[in-house]
């Protein structure tokens, strides 16, 4: 399992790992593969110390992280200081909206405490935001690629993230979009089917990969969407691309920061009990289906607002998830795709990377089998 994507990147591996938990980035980055820290929650302070953690734990290894700025969002056009455009996204917030979030926790039994509820939080949703943290990660050496997750990153930064000698990285659900990207200059198309957790279009992983990496071609493509396990590797390289992008899988590893409530969650759940909402973001992302994610979509109760202003009401439940994650488990962010039917058992991380290769050698002898079978 090697492909000319390892060499540029130094890796052992074509596997990338996004995770919202440096334990996981450092344990995957140290199995061979190549961990990506999600940043969208982080201020910049806390994404030093978290990268700071990364780089005293990672050795000599390299990681990555994940942004997001919309191609698309409220208050883009606004050309003003972060905390200026949070005062004025906090404004166009309805009072209901957020009245509406606090019912569903509170009717929950989910405790909210007056004034710290993180309500009405911008976050990294913007580009405002989101280059601070772009600024931190370049400040990282053994940080080499940085990846957009919804859209095509502004020209600026990649320029910068290039003259700081790293690779950009945007992920897509269209082929139309996947050929912007690269004519940007974006070292590397990740494909993004809809089966994958989190953001995600609507076209499925084994149509879109191979659109992707034929309207991109030379541009090296990951497959994202429906990965979890060598097999699904050897399947997504099959289809062109030059590794593959996952995150669902990194929920259920002893090194990531989710509870047994929430593991036994993920455990009993089945490819069916995911849903695209817009509940969360404002934008569709693929989620376990639960009593928020109905409710938004329940008939005569408000509607999700456009990103970022839905994740300034939904952050009370993000937040709670992290602060009670036994007790919000009905009203949870639960980002994750349809192969969430496969995961049974929770693994250490470098267990998962060595059990995907050997499954992605079982699958390519299964073909070379067949092949000479049927040359016989």
């Amino acid at each position: 399992m090697h492909t000319p994507i390892c060499d540029e990147l130094g890796i052992e591996f074509p596997i990338f790992a996004f995770t919202h938990c440096r334990d996981v980035v450092v344990a995957v980055s140290k199995a061979g593969g190549f961990g990506v820290l999600g940043a969208v929650g982080f201020t910049p302070e806390q994404l030093e110390i978290e990268l700071n953690w990364i780089d005293e734990h990672i050795g000599d290894h390299t990681y990555g992280v994940d942004i997001v700025i919309p191609n698309k969002y409220e208050g883009m056009d606004a050309n003003m200081p972060a905390d200026e455009l949070t005062a004025m996204l906090q404004k166009m917030v309805p009072q209901g909206h957020l009245d509406f979030g606090r019912k569903l926790l509170v009717d929950h039994g989910v405790p909210m405490e007056e004034g710290n509820d993180n309500a009405l939080q911008l976050l990294g949703w913007t580009e405002a935001t989101a280059t601070p943290q772009v600024e931190i990660a370049l400040k990282h050496p053994k940080m080499t690629l940085i990846a957009n997750a919804l859209g095509t990153p502004p020209a600026d930064m990649i320029q910068t993230i290039h003259d700081a000698g790293r690779k950009v990285a945007a992920l897509c659900g269209s082929a139309k979009q996947a050929r912007k990207h690269a004519d940007a200059g974006v070292d590397i198309i990740i494909a993004q089917g809809g089966e994958a957790g989190g953001h995600c279009g609507d076209v499925g992983s084994i149509v879109l990969w191979p659109e992707v990496v034929k309207a991109v071609a030379p541009v090296p493509v990951l497959a994202a969407g429906g990965i979890g396990s060598g097999a699904q590797v050897a399947a997504a390289l099959a289809l062109g691309a030059q590794g593959a992008w996952t995150g669902s899988q990194w929920l259920m590893v002893e090194e990531a920061h989710t509870t047994d409530v929430q593991r036994d969650t993920y455990a009993k759940a089945g490819s069916r009990d995911t849903v695209r909402s817009r509940s969360f973001t404002g934008k569709p992302a693929r989620m376990l289906r639960n009593d928020w994610t109905v409710a938004w979509e329940t008939e005569g109760n408000p509607e999700p607002l456009g990103m970022p202003l839905q994740y300034m009401v939904s952050g009370m439940a993000v937040a709670a998830t992290n602060k009670y994650p036994d007790q919000s488990i009905d009203v949870a962010f639960n980002p994750i795709g349809q192969v969430v039917g496969q995961f049974t058992k929770v693994e250490k991380s470098a267990t998962v990377i060595e059990r995907w290769v050997q499954e992605y050698l079982e699958a390519t002898n299964t073909l070379n089998e067949l092949n000479e079978a049927a040359s016989v």
